[in-house]
């Protein structure tokens, strides 16, 4: 029976993918790859009723998984890392794009890179003089503030990678795309040290709940 029923939502998913699968059925599928001999049924209900939705799942604590019954710590950490291999593939998928020639191109693609990020992170995208992807460089992992951000790290950074120009971007994780005052102050800050440098300063992007808004070009 559980056999049967394994193949088939295996069989649903390569025929019509997951999108008109409902919660249980998506998170029984994906426990079938770390729990091979047990019903994943009644497990995947625990983790809904535990966390309240699918995407909660995905974003649960490590240590909050590990508390439901059923739940190893292999079949834990294959959870944490379906967000953050989403992330992966739509950031390399995007990257393969190489140009970036208006904000809005930027824009999809940091939306993008963002998946699956759950604490305000910074990155630097670096850009040759075709708008074309150098790197993307991982900056801070907390608040934008002038205390926290190295505006000097970050030019320095730009002149290693030799970069004509630089898109400075971090997101609101719980909030809306709407810049703070330290936002504003890190942007002003390190646009003028960039001018300095002769490299441009496209902009600053703040992220959230899918969504971006522009510092410089609002």
């Amino acid at each position: 029976m559980a056999e049967g029923h394994r193949a088939r939502l295996k069989e649903r998913f390569l025929k019509d993918g997951l999108d008109r699968f409902n919660e249980i059925n998506a998170l029984e599928l994906l426990l079938f790859y770390t729990l091979p001999r047990c019903d994943t049924n009644p497990i995947a209900h625990r983790l809904l009723d535990r966390f309240g939705s699918f995407t909660a799942v995905l974003d649960a604590d490590y240590n909050d998984l590990l508390e439901v019954d059923g739940i190893s710590e292999h079949t834990a950490t294959f959870l944490k890392l379906l967000p953050d291999t989403a992330r992966y593939y739509q950031s390399a998928k995007a990257a393969e794009q190489r140009e970036f020639l208006t904000l809005d191109d930027i824009g999809v693609y940091l939306v993008k890179l963002y998946v699956g990020v759950l604490k305000e992170t910074v990155f630097l995208l670096l850009l040759d003089n075709k708008r074309r992807l150098i790197s993307v460089e991982k900056i801070h992992e907390g608040s934008v503030s002038s205390a926290a951000v190295s505006i000097r790290k970050m030019a320095e950074l730009a002149l290693k990678k030799h970069a004509a120009s630089v898109v400075l971007a971090h997101n609101h994780p719980s909030g809306l795309p709407i810049p703070s005052s330290d936002d504003l102050n890190v942007t002003r800050n390190f646009k003028t040290a960039l001018e300095t440098l002769e490299i441009e300063f496209v902009d600053h992007f703040v992220i959230a709940d899918n969504k971006y808004c522009t510092i410089e070009h609002r």
